[in-house]
C-alpha cells in the first residue's frame, strides 16, 4: 500500500489530499455532490489520479488508509434535518431542552423570541423514576409506565430515542433498564444513553449532547455506510477512518456508534494542519488558524504547540443555538466564505452572509444559475481571479455574470461596481476579524504574539489586510491552503477521550473517589487502544485533565494533572497551583485564597499510526521572479484599477520574493499581495506573507 488519502467534504467543495510514497502531497478539488457524496469525491480523485498517471481504481487499490471528514452532521443539525427523535427524561424535568441555559445571552434582553428546543416539547416524555445525587434510588423505575411511553413512541413512528435521566452519571441503572426496554419494544430503533455518551455534570449539556447524538444516528449510519460501500466498490480495500471533533480520527464503526463526534470534524482538522505548518517554518508554537471555504470562515488556535479544546461549543449562536456538550477542538465558525451572498438590509446597509450560494447553484460566475452577488463574484470582478484558471482551469468562470450581479447591487447602493465589489470584500474582512477577536482577545490571547496560518480556497483574497488589522506580522499560506482541513488529516492521530464526573474541592478533597475516577478513565483508554486494529507497536500519548473553577464561578478551565494520582496534601496543592496558573494565563489574575472546585475528570489518548516525512531542511536562495503576465486589478487601498503583475505559483522556486500589489495564482487558490506588503516562497514550499508596515 503506497498512498494515503484524506477527504474533506464541505458545503461547496470536496477536497482530496494524497500523500505519495515520496512524502509529497497532491491536491484534488471538485464541487460537493450532496445527494451522493462519493460522486464529488470521485471527481476530486480523478484530478489527483491523472497527475500521478493512475486511474481512480488504481489509486484507491494502492492506498492503505483513507481518512474522511464531512460537514454532513453539522449541516443536518443546523438545518433541522435530523431523525424524528424522542427525548426521555426524569419526571418533572421535561423542559430541560426547552430552558437551555437561559435561552439568551443577557437575562433582560427581550429583543427576540425564546429559541425552540432541539427536540420539540411534544416529543419529550417524562419517565417515572428518580436517582439521587449520591446514586441512591429515590424512586424506583416504573416499568409499566415506561412501557406505555415506548408504546406511544412506536405509534408515532419515532426514528431515534435520546435518554437523559437525572443523576444517571451517579447510578446508570435506570438508563440501562430503559435501553433494554427500547431494544425489546422498538427493535432496530437507535438510541443514546447519556451516561455512556457524556458522563458529566450540567444537566442541560448532557441532555443536549444525548439528543443531538441520537438524532444523527439514522442519518450518519446511512451516510457513512453508503460512503464506505461506494469506496469498496470503487476498489478501496484499506483502512477507512473518519475525522473527529477532537482533532483526531477513529474507525468508521466507532463514529457510526457516536456520530456526535463528527460534528465540526472537518474544521477541527485545520488547527492540526496549522500546528504542522507553523512547526515546519519554525515560527513558534502559537498560531491563529483561519480556514476560509466556500460556505464558512473557521478560526481556531494553537497554543504552545498544542490544540485548544472546549466543552462550550455551540451549533448556532451562543445560548440561542444547541450546545454540543462533548469536548471539541475550539473552532469558531461564521457564515463568511467565498460563496457568501452580499445583500442590502431593510436599513439600506450592505451585508455579507451568512447565507451562501453553496455548490448548487453556486456564485453567479459559476454559470449554474446563481443570480446573487457573492464574495467570489466580487473577487472576480476586481480582477483577482483568472476566469480560465479557477481550480486549475477545471471550472471555467463567467466574468460577465459576476459583473452583472455586482452592477445590479451597485445600482441599488448608488455606487460604482468597483467600489461595491471592494466594499463586499471589506465587510467580509470585518466579519472575519470579529470572529478572530472572539477566540483571541475575548479569551485573553494577544493576536500580535501569534503567527497566522491561512487556508481555504478563498483565504488568499483578504488574509493580508486581516492580519495587518490584527497586528500580526507574519502569515503562512501553504501551497495546499485550499485543502487545509484535508491536510490536517494527514498529520492527525487516532484520538479518544474518556470522562468521569466526580465533584470535589480543595477544602474537602475526596481522594478515594477521584482516584477511582482516574483509574476508570485510564482503563477505558487502555481498552480503546487494545481494541484498535494495527496499533500494537504505535506510539501513544496520554494526558489527564480536570475541568476546574474557583468557588462560585460559572465556567471551568481545563487543567492538566501534575500527577496520575492524588496521594496526599502535596498532590492537592500541586493540582491547585496548576489551576491557578491556567486561570492566570487566561484571565491574567489568580485568587490564591479561594477554594477550587473540580467538576469533570477526563483522559485523552493520541495514538500515532503514521506521520508524513518531515520537510527537507533547506535554505532557499532569495530571488525576484518576473511576472508571467499583467491584469487590471482594483485595490481599495488605492481606490483605482492598476495594471498588476500576475505570477503563476507552479513556476515559482523557493526563495521567490514578490512585492505588492501582485497576484499569485496557484491551481486551487489565489493570493492577493496587498499594495505596500510582500510575500516570499519558503524552502518548505509555503508562502510567507509579510504584513507589517
Amino acid at each position: 500500500m503506497e498512498y494515503r488519502i484524506s477527504v474533506d467534504t464541505g458545503g461547496t467543495f470536496t477536497d482530496i489530499v494524497v500523500l505519495d510514497p515520496g512524502g509529497r502531497l497532491h491536491i484534488g478539488k471538485a464541487l460537493t455532490t450532496p445527494e451522493r457524496i462519493f460522486d464529488g469525491m470521485q471527481g476530486a480523485l480523478v484530478v489527483v489520479a491523472e497527475g500521478l498517471g493512475l486511474t481512480v481504481r488504481d489509486l484507491l487499490a494502492r492506498s492503505g488508509i483513507l481518512i474522511y471528514g464531512t460537514t454532513r452532521a453539522t449541516n443536518a443539525v443546523v438545518t433541522k434535518r435530523t431523525a424524528k427523535t424522542a427525548f426521555l427524561t426524569t419526571q418533572g424535568f421535561k423542559d430541560t431542552l426547552t430552558l437551555k441555559e437561559g435561552g439568551k445571552p443577557g437575562p433582560h434582553d427581550y429583543s427576540f423570541d425564546y429559541p425552540d428546543p432541539y427536540i420539540p416539547r411534544r416529543r419529550s416524555f417524562e419517565i417515572a423514576e428518580r436517582i439521587g445525587s449520591e446514586g441512591e434510588v429515590v424512586r424506583a423505575l416504573d416499568e409499566e409506565q415506561a412501557r406505555a411511553v415506548l408504546a406511544r413512541l412506536k405509534a408515532r413512528g419515532i426514528e431515534a430515542v435520546a435518554v437523559s435521566l437525572l443523576w444517571s452519571i451517579a447510578n446508570p441503572a435506570h438508563e440501562l433498564a430503559l435501553g433494554r426496554l427500547i431494544e425489546e419494544m422498538l427493535p432496530g430503533i437507535p438510541y443514546t444513553l447519556s451516561h455512556q455518551l457524556v458522563p458529566i455534570l450540567r444537566e442541560y449539556r448532557r441532555a443536549s449532547a444525548t439528543a443531538i447524538d441520537a438524532s444523527l444516528k439514522p442519518l450518519m449510519q446511512r451516510h457513512l455506510r453508503q460512503m464506505a460501500a461506494d469506496l469498496r466498490e470503487a476498489g478501496f480495500a484499506g483502512d477507512l477512518l473518519v475525522s473527529t471533533s477532537v482533532g483526531g480520527c477513529q474507525a468508521v464503526e466507532a463514529l457510526i456508534a457516536r456520530p456526535i463526534n463528527t460534528l465540526k470534524s472537518g474544521p477541527a482538522m485545520a488547527p492540526v494542519a496549522g500546528r504542522a505548518f507553523a512547526a515546519a517554518e519554525r515560527l513558534g508554537g502559537n498560531a491563529i488558524v483561519c480556514d476560509t471555504g466556500g460556505t464558512t470562515f473557521d478560526v481556531g488556535l494553537v497554543r504552545d504547540g498544542g490544540l485548544v479544546y472546549t466543552r462550550d461549543s455551540w451549533l448556532g449562536p451562543r445560548c440561542l443555538g444547541d450546545i454540543i456538550g462533548t469536548s471539541t477542538v475550539d473552532v469558531r465558525s461564521i457564515g463568511a466564505g467565498g460563496g457568501s451572498i452580499a445583500w442590502i438590509d431593510a436599513g439600506g446597509l450592505l451585508r455579507v452572509g451568512p447565507q451562501s450560494a453553496g455548490s448548487v447553484p453556486g456564485p453567479a460566475c459559476y454559470g449554474r444559475g446563481g443570480d446573487q452577488p457573492t464574495v467570489t463574484d466580487a473577487a472576480l470582478h476586481l480582477g483577482y481571479i483568472d476566469p480560465a484558471y479557477f481550480n486549475g482551469g477545471r471550472l471555467g468562470l463567467d466574468p460577465a455574470a459576476a459583473t452583472r450581479v455586482i452592477a445590479t447591487l451597485a445600482e441599488k447602493l448608488g455606487r460604482t461596481p468597483d467600489a461595491t465589489a471592494a466594499a463586499i470584500m471589506t465587510i467580509a474582512n470585518e466579519l472575519m476579524i470579529k470572529a478572530i477577536g472572539e477566540i483571541t482577545v475575548n479569551e485573553g490571547v494577544n493576536p500580535r504574539e501569534s503567527v497566522v496560518v491561512a487556508g481555504g480556497g478563498a483565504a488568499g483574497f483578504n488574509i493580508m489586510p486581516i492580519a495587518r488589522e490584527l497586528g500580526c506580522e507574519t502569515v503562512i499560506l501553504p501551497r495546499l491552503a485550499s485543502a487545509l482541513s484535508a491536510c490536517g488529516m494527514q498529520y492527525s492521530d487516532i484520538v479518544f477521550e474518556a470522562t468521569r464526573s466526580r465533584f470535589s474541592d480543595t477544602t474537602a478533597f475526596d481522594t478515594t473517589a477521584v482516584n477511582r475516577a482516574l483509574t476508570e478513565i485510564e482503563a477505558e483508554l487502555a481498552a480503546f487502544r487494545a481494541g484498535l486494529t494495527g496499533a500494537e507497536g504505535a506510539s501513544a500519548r496520554t494526558e489527564l485533565l480536570v475541568e476546574a473553577r474557583y468557588r462560585a464561578q460559572v465556567w471551568e478551565l481545563d487543567t492538566p494533572l501534575p500527577a496520575t494520582r492524588i496521594r496526599g496534601p502535596d498532590d492537592i496543592a500541586a493540582l491547585a497551583e496548576a489551576f491557578h496558573q491556567a486561570h492566570e494565563r487566561v484571565y491574567a489574575v489568580r485568587d490564591a485564597g479561594s477554594p477550587i472546585e473540580f467538576v469533570n475528570w477526563k483522559g485523552r489518548i493520541a495514538i500515532s499510526l503514521f506521520a508524513p516525512p518531515p520537510p527537507p531542511d533547506l535554505v532557499a536562495e532569495p530571488y525576484d521572479p518576473s511576472p508571467d503576465t499583467h491584469r487590471a486589478c482594483y485595490f481599495a487601498e488605492t481606490g483605482a484599477r492598476a495594471l498588476t503583475p500576475i505570477f503563476r505559483g507552479s513556476v515559482l522556486r523557493p526563495g521567490a520574493r514578490i512585492a505588492g500589489p501582485a497576484i499569485i495564482e496557484e491551481p486551487t487558490t489565489t493570493i492577493v499581495v496587498t499594495p505596500g506588503l510582500s510575500a516570499a516562497l519558503s524552502a518548505a514550499g509555503n508562502y510567507i506573507l509579510h504584513c507589517g508596515d
